[in-house]
């Protein structure tokens, strides 16, 4: 499975375009931009589980820096900042990841 099953590529070069400066990751905007915001919630389950590259349920610190990878292979990584920055927004329980739910979450408050 790819994001291209789930999300318009043109969409998502754009999206991951518009953030190819450091400290410019908005994942608000990058939710919107890609039109994960317009998919059901199956979609961005289905979204959720490319990102969760280990398959354990959850999305850490070290999937959180490639996420725009997950959307475009020659993407940037984000930087410390950006990465504490969604997981602090994610993170709903304290436990330093971002289960399926909390993505979830994320993309609607987009």
């Amino acid at each position: 499975m790819s994001m291209t099953d789930f999300l318009n590529a043109e969409d998502i070069t754009k999206a991951v375009g518009a953030f190819t400066a450091v400290d410019s990751f908005d994942y608000k905007k990058f939710f919107q931009m890609v039109g994960l915001k317009k998919k059901s919630p199956d979609d961005v389950k289905k979204v959720f589980h490319i990102l969760d590259k280990d398959k354990n349920g959850f999305i850490d610190e070290k999937e959180l820096g490639t996420i725009l990878k997950a959307f475009s292979p020659d993407a940037r990584d984000l930087s410390a900042k950006e990465i504490k920055t969604l997981l602090a927004a994610g993170d709903k329980e304290g436990n330093e990841k971002i289960g399926v739910d909390d993505f979830f979450a994320l993309v609607a408050e987009s």
